[in-house]
This record gives structure tokens, C-alpha cells and sequence, in this order.
């Protein structure tokens, strides 16, 4: 049987307008509670009268329940049950944020709130799993970062003209959740190809065999190895890039006198850099490979963060927040690239965020932490090791991962099995 023109060797299927307004759409609601912080603390302190350290202490319960549900589910997601648990998820975050919209009792908008989170966390995996469905990862992983800036800002922009209450707050992104759950069928199907991209080995793809058709072999322990140690790396990036991120206003606020207009203009230009960028890493795909600007992304995050604690001129404060942000937009869409690449399945990209909004949901605490302890300066030097440490990791991590997905398209190729026929680990080391 000759391969399906619609899939790759490794059995990836071509975007479409469905397949990418599930994938990207559902991906992008189930991060929406983390953008949408700043709104949900305002609304629960003006509607149920919470403390600003009880209102945040409630929206780190929802990211912490967003990180459970997405790593619970996420071998789910990678096999056969994405579209129950992206459909399941995203009437779980309707019901919930649309409890905590509605209903004017605060046990129950805390609990649902916290209902909510789980559900995007379902919402998270299945997206997440179904993005490795797609060819390819580079440019995949650039348009879904471009798909969840775009409608963030967006969304950020419609929540002020109804008033940052409960209603709008919550209630637009139950609506969201729920309109895409219609949309959850439209996902690519798991893979069945293995999962690693690899051939061969027991169950293995063949020459002139679809791989849609072949029993999934399990993954080489050194794949197994570079996606756990990508989960922990990533969750470590984002505890250093959040961090900063949670201080950025007081930070320019104390050292460089910059006002809250500034700010509002800063954060607005940031994500308008995201967006531009994102386009071009969306266009560029696989053209200039993954490891390189990897680790200039990294290098440049690294020396931003640390020269963001050392100016103090406002406009100069400004353009290094934007210009780091924007790295930090691109380099998170290249390690999603990464995860993405490592596993057909999606299984690590399921989980990849995960671990992201588990250091992401601590950040806040960390960085205030540190700045109140020794200062933004020391802050910012320690946030830049952050950067300069997972680089090592990072770039062995991309480099399996680009080995894997050359490996997969090679189908078949004698050279990958030792003389048991089994896989020949020591190809990708």
C-alpha cells in the first residue's frame, strides 16, 4: 500500500482552516485565564470584596488546577481520547467560569474558578497534542503563538468597554469556551506511528506501509529522557521569564519613574512585537532549523533581563522590556516547536504547558521575593543565570528532537538498527 498523499512519513497531516481553528482556537482559551489575571483579580476584589493577596491567592489555585488537569491528561490526549478531553475540558471551563459570572456567592465563584482552570487544562493538552499532528513544528508552533496573541489582544481589549467586573471577566471567556467546544472534532486525530517519529523495531513503519496503519513501537529511552528533561527545564524558563514579567511595572515604576500610562503603552507594544514576530517565525517554518535561534533567543533573553535591572532612563527601560518580551514570545514558540518535533503522538507537547503554568502560576511570588529581599538588580542577575543554565539543556534537548523528526521521515532506513533490529540509540546521540 502506498502512503497516503495527505500524510508525511511520519504521518503528520497538512494544516486546513478547521484543523487549525480547533487546534490553535482551543489552545488558546485554555491559556486565556492566565492572560486575563490582571481582569480576574480586579473583578473578584470589586465583586466579592477579596483582598488583593486573597484575589491572587484564588487565580494561582486556577493556574496551579490548569497544570494538573493539562499533565493528567495528557498521555490521554497524545492516544485516543483528545477529543473527549478537549470537548470535556472546555464545557468543564463554560460551566465554571460561567458559575463564577453569574452566581453572586463567593464559595462558588471560587470554586468555580478553580473548575474553570482544570478544564482549560484539558483544553491545553489536547490542543498542545494535536499541534504535532500537523506538518511542520517551527512554523506550526509560530502560528499557534501568533493565533493566541492575536485573539488575547483581543480579548484584552473587549473586557474594559463592559467594565472589569465579574460578568465580563469571566463570562466572555465562558462563552469562548463553549462555542469552541463545538469546534473540538476538528482536530487532527492522534497518530500511529509510534510517537517518536522513529521507524523500525517491533511494530515498526515499513517502506511502502501508511504510517497511520502501524502499531505504535515505544519510544527510545534517550527520547524518553530528552522530553522529561524538557518538561523540567521549561517549567524552570518560565518561573525565571514570569518573574520578571510580575515585576516589569513596579520595577520601571521605582527605578525609571515611568507611569501607569507608560506602562499600559509598554505591555501594548509588547504584545504588537509578539505578533509581528510571531508572523515572521510563522512564515520562516523550518528555514533557518530550530537549534540556532534557540540559542540566540536564549542568549539575548539572558542579557535583556539583566539589562532591564540595570537602566534607569524610562524610554530606555521601556524598549528593553518590549524587545525582551518579544524574545520571550519567540523563544517559547520555539521550545513548543521542540516538544512538538519530539513526539508524532503530541505527548510532550500535551504536557508542555503544563509545566509552563506550574512555574508560571509561582512566578509572581518568586519575583517579588527576591526584589523585596535584595533589590531588582540582584533579581535580574539571578533571573539571567536562569537563562544562561537551561541553555545547555535546551540546545541537546532540540538537537534529539531534530534528529527524531529526520528519523522519521527517513522510513525505513537500514542505518537506524543495530544487527537485533532494534532502534540504534546511538544515531541521535
Amino acid at each position: 500500500m502506498s502512503p497516503s498523499p495527505t500524510l508525511d512519513a511520519s504521518g503528520r497531516v497538512p494544516l486546513t482552516w478547521r484543523r487549525g481553528l480547533s487546534t490553535f482556537g482551543i489552545g488558546v482559551i485554555g491559556f486565556m485565564a492566565a492572560n486575563l489575571v490582571p481582569f480576574m483579580i480586579i473583578a473578584l476584589m470589586d465583586g466579592h470584596g477579596l483582598t488583593p493577596t486573597a484575589a491572587g491567592t484564588v487565580m494561582t489555585a486556577c493556574l496551579l488546577s490548569t497544570a494538573v488537569g493539562c499533565l493528567v491528561t495528557s498521555r490521554w490526549s497524545a492516544r485516543s481520547g483528545r477529543y473527549l478531553v478537549a470537548r470535556g475540558g472546555l464545557l468543564l471551563a463554560a460551566a465554571g467560569f460561567g458559575a463564577a459570572a453569574l452566581v453572586p456567592l463567593t464559595p462558588v465563584a471560587i470554586a468555580g474558578i478553580i473548575l474553570g482552570g482544570l478544564g482549560g487544562g484539558g483544553a491545553i493538552s489536547a490542543s498542545g497534542a494535536a499541534l504535532a499532528a500537523l506538518h511542520n513544528p517551527n512554523r506550526m508552533s509560530g502560528i499557534s503563538g501568533l493565533a493566541n496573541r492575536a485573539i488575547v489582544t483581543v480579548v484584552l481589549a473587549l473586557i474594559p468597554l463592559f467594565g472589569t467586573g465579574m460578568l465580563s471577566a469571566f463570562g466572555i471567556l465562558a462563552l469562548l469556551a463553549l462555542a469552541f467546544a463545538l469546534t473540538s472534532g476538528w482536530m487532527p486525530a492522534a497518530a500511529a506511528s509510534g510517537g517518536t517519529g522513529f521507524s523500525g523495531g517491533t511494530g515498526a513503519s515499513v517502506v511502502g506501509q501508511s504510517p497511520a496503519a502501524a502499531p505504535a513501537p515505544k519510544a527510545p529511552l534517550v527520547v524518553t529522557i530528552a522530553g522529561f528533561s524538557l518538561l523540567a527545564c521549561f517549567g524552570l524558563w518560565a518561573l525565571g521569564e514570569d518573574s520578571l514579567w510580575a515585576v516589569a511595572g513596579s520595577m520601571g515604576a521605582e527605578q525609571a519613574g515611568i507611569g501607569e500610562q507608560e506602562i499600559g503603552l509598554m505591555l501594548s507594544i509588547s504584545t504588537a512585537g509578539g505578533l509581528v514576530f510571531g508572523a515572521i517565525a510563522s512564515y520562516l517554518g523550518d528555514r533557518l532549523g530550530r537549534t540556532v535561534p534557540l540559542l540566540v533567543l536564549l542568549l539575548l533573553g539572558g542579557g535583556l533581563k539583566l539589562a532591564a535591572g540595570l537602566v534607569h532612563d524610562p524610554g530606555t527601560y521601556m524598549l528593553v522590556i518590549i524587545a525582551w518580551n518579544t524574545v520571550y514570545a519567540l523563544a517559547f514558540m520555539y521550545v513548543v516547536s521542540v516538544a512538538v518535533a519530539l513526539d508524532v503522538r503530541g505527548f510532550w507537547s500535551a504536557a508542555l504547558s503544563g509545566t509552563y503554568l506550574i512555574g508560571s502560576a509561582f512566578s509572581p511570588l518568586f519575583g517579588t521575593a527576591i526584589a523585596e529581599t535584595f533589590g531588582y538588580l540582584p533579581l535580574t542577575v539571578i533571573l539571567c543565570a536562569f537563562s544562561f543554565l537551561l541553555l545547555v539543556p535546551f540546545l541537546v534537548i532540540s538537537r534529539v528532537a531534530a534528529r527524531v523528526e529526520k528519523e522519521g521521515a527517513a522510513v525505513g532506513a537500514p542505518d537506524q538498527f543495530n544487527s537485533d533490529g532494534q532502534f540504534n540509540q546511538a544515531a541521535i546521540v
